[in-house]
């Protein structure tokens, strides 16, 4: 076998043959990743290696047409077909020399993600799925090429052959939609015959263990007929040539019937054993919380998908297998608007658009639309909407637990005071905890409403009146639960203060400041605080892990070993931390006189025996960090924080607010003189010296 990859390997690079496949394979892969990876800062080389897939059904017919085919006219076959070597050995011998001539671009392919990481972040480990993706694509059309090239004597019929097949196979999805949109028998047949829907099936980040075994089976099926047709040729028509021609048949269906069971059994298997998620964010992977939501279900749970199956948002696709995988209650059914117009009716006519979701249980549903599915950003740049993170999970294990709720928590928002109105992010982790909100002014109420489950008090700028606090008081010793939240102004808060010293807390007058420089954002007063463990802090401890409260103030406690109150400080400072009092005539952001030195508590929650319940007071003394912007400067652990507390006020046995996972890395930044060094170089320079020098040592041999 080694000799006769040697022997052909050689042959390739003693010709033109080798060195222009080698040079088209890179000319092609450069020019392309000249526009996408370098000119336009797309740090996944999927776009790339998707955009040259073409070149298997014109390169590869090429390279491969001669193999066999060529012998077989020289007959030079005879040597091997009398030859004392197995005939696999020399299938896998010659298979084995186009696969390294294949890869020799391919290890080019292979130094790009490495050398981008100069310019920026690059998924590592997404490369490599869709490089592996590429090769089994490359080796599988090598593999066909071998086999179409033993079975004529004509290189230009194994040529075209290999290219119609090849082409078709490219083509096959197009093919399907042509013979039916919805799918039926002869799609589903023809679909196994799809090379580029496996290859895409990996170009997403999953490294999807069904198509490697697809591509390896059909790899070794079409080694198997080359070995078929080479052998019944090494024997003369006779009675014996009978025998061997019926025992190859059988041997032949037994090995496609294997080929098949293999393939099945593999697509039968749970996509937990067959995909892995290797995409920097975990984009596919169900986060915990929807795992434990999953976990506790009890009831069937229909997920309609509006839309075909074959065109649906794959991304989203491999989301919802996840969620049928994690839950035998979950089953997701794609609905064809167009075959089935009156489905949608019975839901909200009009108002569902294509690739939108409908949960379903026994008791209600909910309709989550396919734009609330992304999150978009407007680049006033170029006056586009850019996508930047994907919130399939958050909305669809939100939607599951609205369905399976027995009943839905109240939050009552307090108003009259100039409270701060809680930025759209916040407002949607609310919504996503499935508790309903309302803002009150309780000046019209003669107490808070039975029905609250919490109240949020956000950062009023002018303080409670008596009444108002009175009523707060009498809620809390019901056995309420309330969030208090500040900003340091200066200004007095008796009567917000009265609610607090119903639990043993005041505010420290001053602003919080920390000298330890692990303990700041840029400024001082921009704190990355210590966090506690408890539940409402759960994956927030991290290494690594920041929460940024900004111009926060302190949080006393009168009385820390009060028997009645349980305290848990959640954020506070570090031991270099510490309040400044005299704001007017500081100098310093170090200790003076009359500071309040720490560490500082600046998010303290308080429990304490109440009438019905314990009643509960959280007390956070930075509002702004409970703003999008500053929780986008720590990748949504601010909004953690506040879906964790609204969960625990709303007894929420895990939070069902996941954050949106962003939906892709930074742009690379690579300077307009190095796109075109590599342009020039990748793209005109090494192809034309890999062709010069296969045209110099084919005419050396020429001479000869």
């Amino acid at each position: 076998m080694i000799a006769i990859f040697k022997k052909e390997f050689m042959s390739y690079m003693h010709s033109v043959i080798g060195f222009l496949f080698i040079a088209v394979m890179i000319f092609f892969f450069a020019l392309y990743a000249t526009v996408y990876n370098f000119a336009s800062g797309i740090p996944y080389l999927a776009y790339t290696l998707s955009a040259i897939l073409l070149l298997f059904w014109l390169s590869i017919p090429i390279l491969s047409m001669r193999i066999l085919a060529e012998e077989r006219k020289q007959r030079t076959d005879q040597m091997i077909l009398t030859a004392p070597v197995a005939v696999g050995k020399i299938v896998v011998g010659k298979f084995l020399s186009m696969a390294a001539i294949f890869m020799i671009p391919v290890i080019l392919m292979c130094a790009v993600p490495l050398y981008l990481r100069r310019y920026g972040e690059v998924p590592l480990g997404e490369s490599c799925v869709v490089i592996l993706a590429f090769v089994l694509y490359g080796l599988t059309c090598i593999a066909v090429g071998l086999f179409i090239s033993s079975i004529t004597e004509s290189q230009v019929i194994a040529a075209v052959l290999s290219f119609a097949i090849l082409f078709v196979t490219y083509m096959m999805a197009g093919i399907e939609d042509l013979i039916s949109s919805t799918g039926n028998i002869l799609t589903q047949f023809l679909s196994v015959f799809d090379f580029q829907k496996r290859f895409m099936d990996m170009t997403y980040g999953i490294l999807d263990m069904t198509s490697v075994v697809y591509f390896v089976s059909v790899i070794v099926l079409m080694l198997f007929l080359t070995a078929q047709s080479i052998q019944k040729r090494r024997y003369s028509v006779s009675v014996h040539n009978f025998s061997m021609g019926a025992y190859s048949s059988v041997t032949v269906c037994i090995v496609i019937a294997l080929v098949v069971v293999v393939n099945l059994i593999a697509s039968r298997l749970p996509k937990n054993y067959t995909n892995f998620d290797i995409t920097s964010n975990k984009m596919y992977t169900l986060t915990e919380q929807t795992q434990n939501v999953l976990k506790t279900l009890d009831e069937d749970i229909e997920i309609y998908v509006i839309q075909d199956e074959n065109s649906a948002d794959t991304t989203v696709a491999q989301t919802l297998k996840g969620y049928a995988d994690a839950s035998p209650y979950i089953r997701i059914t794609y609905i064809d608007p167009v075959a089935n117009p009156q489905f949608v009716n019975q839901y909200a006519a009009g108002s569902i658009t294509m690739n939108s979701i409908i949960v379903e249980s026994g008791k209600r549903y909910k309709i989550i639309s396919y734009q609330d599915l992304y999150e978009t950003e407007f680049d006033y740049s170029t006056y586009q909407q850019n996508i930047t993170g994907y919130d399939a999970e958050g909305q669809i294990t939100s939607a599951i637990d609205y369905c399976i709720s027995d009943n839905m928590p109240k939050i009552y928002m307090i108003a009259g005071h100039n409270e701060y109105t809680l930025d759209a992010g916040f407002q949607a982790a609310i919504e996503k905890e499935n508790i309903e909100s309302e803002t009150i002014n309780l000046m019209n109420y003669d107490a808070v409403p039975e029905d609250a489950e919490c109240v949020l008090i956000h950062a009023p700028e002018s303080d409670l009146s008596q009444d108002d606090a009175d009523k707060i008081i009498a809620y809390l010793n019901k056995g309420g639960k309330v969030l208090i939240t500040t900003d340091y102004n200066g200004i007095a808060f008796p009567n917000l203060e009265r609610i607090l010293a119903e639990f043993g807390m005041t505010f420290q007058e001053g602003y919080v400041v920390d000298n330890d420089s692990s303990h700041y954002y840029q400024e001082p007063t921009y704190l990355l605080p210590e966090v506690a463990y408890a539940s409402e802090t759960e994956g927030l401890n991290g290494a690594y892990t920041y929460l940024l409260a900004p111009f926060a103030q302190g949080i006393g406690i009168t009385d820390e070993e009060a028997e009645d109150i349980i305290y848990t400080k959640l954020l506070y400072g570090s031991d270099s931390s510490l309040v400044k009092t005299n704001i007017g005539n500081a100098s310093m952001y170090t200790y003076e006189e009359g500071d309040i030195e720490g560490p500082v508590y600046i998010g303290v929650k308080a429990e304490k025996a109440a009438e019905n319940d314990s009643a509960v007071l959280y007390v956070f003394s930075s509002a702004s960090m409970f703003m999008d912007n500053i929780d986008m400067a720590v990748s949504g652990n601010n909004k953690k924080l506040f879906s964790n507390i609204m969960s625990s006020m709303a007894e929420h046995e895990t939070s069902v607010s996941i954050p949106a996972k962003s939906y892709q890395m930074e742009m690379l930044a690579v300077s307009a003189g190095d796109v075109i060094f590599f342009g020039v170089v990748m793209v005109v320079v090494v192809p034309l010296a890999l062709i010069t020098i296969g045209i110099v040592i084919w005419l050396n041999r020429r001479k000869r």
